[in-house]
């Protein structure tokens, strides 16, 4: 076991990252359920990848893949703000920001010339690692009220999530 090495700064800094992250998601996800975002159009501009990208805009795995990016982005959102299952959500973030690091590639640039092989979305993907690795979760979050609660001990199914 190793001692907590965390000054009040690292945990003010975790918090102000799952929170600004988190923003940067549920804004993404609400906004894109309440003015009906289209990913087909999005997937329709892919360059890099377009016969791997084609598949998800497919007729019948359209309506699916909509579904997963609208409601994935809110409840990711959702999750980094409230720090509540950051260890189920962080995943699925870095999966969504790796996709579309490869949507907008026009290698060996991303989306514009001034972006050489790094964008923002590798930046928000590695933040995101940064987060689960440092169970950000636990600071100021509802992860480290479940475990103060000592719910994972009571529901062991929680152990995992929010471990």
């Amino acid at each position: 076991m190793t001692a907590n090495t965390e000054t009040n700064l690292d945990r003010w800094i975790i918090f102000i990252l799952r929170i600004l992250m988190g923003w940067t998601f549920l804004y993404a996800g609400a906004w894109q359920i309440w003015d009906n975002f289209d990913t087909a159009k999005f997937l329709d501009h892919v360059v890099t990848f377009h016969n791997f990208f084609s598949i998800f805009a497919q007729p019948a795995v359209l309506p699916i893949t909509d579904l997963l990016v609208k409601w994935g982005h809110l409840l990711i959102g959702l999750s980094l703000i409230s720090g509540l299952l950051v260890r189920v959500s962080g995943p699925f973030g870095v999966l969504l920001m790796i996709t579309y690091y490869f949507a907008h590639m026009k290698f060996p640039y991303i989306e514009e010339p001034v972006n050489f092989l790094v964008d923002y979305h590798l930046v928000y993907a590695t933040v995101i690692v940064y987060l689960v690795a440092h169970r950000a979760g636990h600071v100021f979050g509802l992860d480290g009220l479940v475990e103060q609660m000592q719910l994972d001990k009571e529901y062991p199914v929680l152990k995992p999530l929010v471990g």
